[in-house]
């Protein structure tokens, strides 16, 4: 068993990566954020959807290959882009609680060894995209400029999870092109469907860290709408839902699909009677369960192009 401190407040300590890793290795782990799989889980949702539209669009179902690929890309380019974002936020981390325990603002690893270990991270990530046309390569590169500004929004803007929307959406561009080599305005849709989803889930997550936030001025949209945050992201998953609706008609739609939009839709809802006064804990678990919300999506599609 790990020792209490190799434990980060909003991981999972069942984790398979904690278990599996040698001591020495935690803090990487944890850079990387491989006990704490929700996010590249999150990140690939747009890519496995992407893939499975443009499979029902081109009627040979979702590209296995390709969502192999998504499937390391999404965990190397999580990890690359969250280590990245320790190395710049490790002042402001020390000044909120769930965060002053990460390797860098506690002092278990250095910064410089840190950039090496995000270098590494984003040359899998690069090997990965290689495996694709050149469109999708040229798409796929287009999303480094978001990456890197990304982690300087929280100080200079109340939307950073916008930013953080633009950044995490782009494998539904990427997804589509890697089938068709071009961008077609069913993927300018689902891209569109994802960013709303995100600010909606981020802001979820950020209702965690809102008191700490606005003592060491990190600004959020869950600080920014407050006492309304329900409101609005009840307004983000309608687009959400609406925009997913576009993009599933353009691609030519059928029962499959529908249904697993339907559900998509409904745990949307779920999310939003259940957030309003959530303690923190119930706020993390709402933002974990869009793992679930996005697998529901994904399944109605893949069945839709395979049957």
């Amino acid at each position: 068993m790990k020792p209490q401190a190799a434990v980060l407040p909003d991981a999972r300590p069942a984790s398979l990566a904690l278990r599996l890793a040698p001591d020495f290795a935690l803090p990487f782990v944890q850079l990387a954020r491989w006990d704490r799989p929700i996010g590249w889980e999150l990140l690939l949702a747009p890519c496995w959807w992407a893939t499975a539209l443009a499979g029902i669009a081109s009627g040979q179902g979702p590209n296995l290959a390709h969502l192999a690929l998504f499937y390391i890309g999404a965990i190397a380019m999580r990890g690359a882009g969250c280590t990245y974002n320790d190395i710049l936020d490790r002042d402001l981390d020390a000044g909120v609680e769930r965060t002053r325990g990460r390797p860098l603002p506690s002092g278990r690893v250095t910064a410089k060894a840190a950039a090496a270990f995000a270098v590494a991270q984003a040359l899998v990530g690069l090997a990965v995209l290689m495996c694709f046309n050149r469109a999708t390569i040229l798409v796929g590169l287009g999303s480094l400029v978001v990456v890197a500004i990304y982690p300087l929004m929280k100080r200079i803007t109340s939307w950073p999870q916008a930013v953080l929307g633009l950044a995490f959406s782009w494998g539904a561009l990427v997804g589509w092109s890697a089938t068709f080599g071009r961008l077609d305005w069913s993927a300018v849709a689902l891209y569109a469907a994802s960013v709303a989803w995100t600010i909606g889930y981020d802001t979820i997550y950020a209702q965690q860290d809102a008191r700490d936030d606005a003592i060491v001025g990190i600004r959020s949209t869950a600080r920014l709408f407050g006492a309304n945050a329900r409101v609005a992201i009840a307004i983000f998953y309608a687009a959400t839902a609406a925009l997913t609706q576009v993009a599933l008609l353009g691609a030519g739609g059928g029962l499959w699909a529908e249904l697993g939009w339907l559900a998509f839709a409904a745990h949307l809802g779920w999310q939003v009677v259940r957030i309003d006064g959530a303690s923190p804990a119930v706020a993390l678990k709402l933002f974990r369960s869009n793992r679930d919300s996005a697998l529901l999506l994904f399944a109605g599609l893949a069945l839709q192009g395979w049957l």
